[in-house]
């Protein structure tokens, strides 16, 4: 690397508008970035819906920490939890990708992290698990969590 060169942590995100994967410099994640194929805005302030197809591309191509909220819309102690999920979002813009993903819609990405209980939170860093919450916790326990990714 140069003197001139400089390097940037980046966001791996798919647009949900047209399918296509955008990389976003991190210190840029609050700038309101778009999609550089169609235009579409990508709000990073609320989770990101990950399914099977873009989990294991998001985690391993995003150079921040990603949180992942694994949930069900039936399970009254993840909807508990969703407003403190929401919160971290918004508060970590460009820091870290917060993320959710449905288990009874995408069962193989589930089954594949052993997900026995719901909610279940996973911090993982560059596509590896760094820890895991099982069960509703407060906002606190997810800021903790998600800083033992570093």
């Amino acid at each position: 690397m140069t003197a001139t060169e400089t390097t940037f942590q980046r966001l791996t995100i798919r647009c949900e508008a047209c399918r296509s994967w955008n990389r976003i410099r991190a210190d840029r994640a609050s700038n309101g970035p778009k999609c550089g194929s169609c235009g579409v805005a990508i709000d990073l302030s609320h989770p990101l819906v990950l399914t099977d197809d873009t989990f294991a591309r998001t985690l391993a191509e995003s150079d921040v920490p990603v949180l992942v909220d694994f949930y069900a819309d039936w399970c009254g102690p993840c909807k508990m939890m969703a407003p403190y999920v929401e919160q971290l979002a918004r508060e970590n813009m460009g820091r870290a990708i917060v993320a959710k993903l449905d288990t009874d819609g995408n069962q193989r990405t589930a089954g594949g992290f052993n997900i026995r209980g719901i909610p279940t939170s996973i911090v993982f860093r560059r596509g590896k698990e760094i820890a895991r919450q099982v069960g509703a916790v407060p906002k606190k326990g997810l800021e903790d969590l998600l800083a033992k990714a570093g």
